[in-house]
C-alpha cells in the first residue's frame, strides 16, 4: 500500500496502510485451555478487567474469542461458545473501541453482530455454509485467515510446494469470491495465518515474504504472531517468556507490511509501535 486507506469496520472507520500508524488488536480468550492465556480470564469479571487494562493501555480493537484454536483443539459445541463470548460482547460494546469476535460458526456471527460486534475475524475465512449470508448485509469488517486443514489436524506434517505463494493466492481467490457476492473490498482484511497448519520454515517463509503477500492481495494484513509456537522455538522460552520474541517478530512484520496486529501484550506492543511509527514520519 502505497497511502492511507480506511478498513470499514462496523461503526468505525479505521486507518490503513503506510502513512498510518499500524493497529494493535488486543487478545481476549474467554476460554479455558487457549494455548498462552487458557483459563486466565474465563469469568466475566475477569474478562472485563482484562479489557479495562488493554483500553487503558491503548488498544485498538479487542478481539474476543470463546474457542480455542491451538493445535489439536477439538470443535467446541455452539451453545458452549455463545455462554462463553456474548456477555463480554454485550458488556464491551459501548467501550469506545472496535469489538472483533474470533469464530468460524455462523450462528456466533449473527448473535454477535446483533449484540454490536464491528468485525469477525474467521480461521476458517468465512467458508462455513451459510456463514456469508450472514455477514453480508452488515458493515463489519472480515478477516479472512489462511489454514491447512482444521485446528485438530493441522499441524500433523503440513506441506507446501511455495508456502508464500499459496496462501496469497488462497487468500486472494477467497476475497475475490467474498467481493463477487456483494461484500465491498473495504471491509476485508487478510491473516497468512502464522502456525495454523505451517512449519517454523514456513512461517519465517511467510514472515520475510509478507509483502508479496500484501501486494498479491491488495488488502490490509493482519498477522497473530504473538507468544506463538514459532518464538518458543527460536528463542527457547516457553509461552509466559515470549514477549520480547513476539515484539522483535511483530515489527518485522510491520517493516514489511502488516497493518494490524494481534497480540496479547498490548503494553509493550503499543510502545513498540509508537516508536517504530515515529522513526517511519521523520524521514
Amino acid at each position: 500500500m502505497t497511502q492511507t486507506q480506511y478498513l470499514q469496520c462496523g461503526r468505525y472507520r479505521l486507518p490503513i496502510g503506510c502513512d498510518a500508524r499500524p493497529l494493535v488488536m488486543g487478545i481476549l480468550n474467554v476460554t479455558p485451555d487457549s494455548f498462552s492465556d487458557g483459563g486466565y480470564f474465563n469469568s466475566l469479571d475477569l474478562a472485563l478487567s482484562h479489557a479495562e487494562q488493554m483500553l487503558a493501555e491503548g488498544v485498538d480493537i479487542i478481539d474476543i474469542g470463546g474457542e480455542s484454536s491451538r493445535p489439536g483443539a477439538q470443535s467446541l459445541p455452539l451453545e458452549e461458545e455463545l455462554r462463553r463470548v456474548m456477555p463480554v460482547v454485550f458488556a464491551l460494546r459501548d467501550c469506545g473501541k472496535p469489538i472483533s469476535v474470533d469464530t468460524y460458526k455462523p450462528e456466533v456471527m449473527r448473535e454477535a453482530l446483533a449484540a454490536g460486534a464491528d468485525m469477525i475475524n474467521d480461521i476458517n475465512a468465512f467458508r462455513a455454509p451459510g456463514a456469508l449470508s450472514i455477514v453480508k448485509e452488515s458493515d463489519c469488517a472480515l478477516c479472512i485467515m489462511h489454514m491447512q486443514r482444521d485446528p485438530a489436524t493441522m499441524q500433523q506434517q503440513p506441506e507446501y510446494e511455495d508456502v508464500t505463494r499459496e496462501v496469497s493466492e488462497f487468500l486472494r481467490q477467497r476475497a475475490a469470491d467474498m467481493h463477487k457476492t456483494g461484500i465491498d473490498r473495504d471491509r476485508l482484511c487478510i491473516d497468512p495465518g502464522f502456525g495454523f497448519g505451517k512449519t517454523l520454515e514456513h512461517n519465517l517463509a511467510l514472515l520475510r515474504k509478507l509483502g508479496g503477500t500484501a501486494e498479491i492481495v491488495g488488502l490490509p494484513l493482519l498477522v497473530g504472531l504473538s507468544r506463538k509456537s514459532m518464538i518458543g522455538v527460536i528463542t527457547g522460552k516457553p509461552v509466559e517468556q515470549r514477549v520480547a520474541g513476539s515484539i522483535a517478530a511483530n515489527l518485522i512484520a510491520v517493516a514489511n507490511g502488516a497493518s494490524i496486529l494481534r497480540v496479547h501484550d498490548v503494553a509493550q506492543t503499543v510502545d513498540a509501535i509508537n516508536v517504530w511509527h515515529a522513526v517511519q514520519q521523520s524521514n
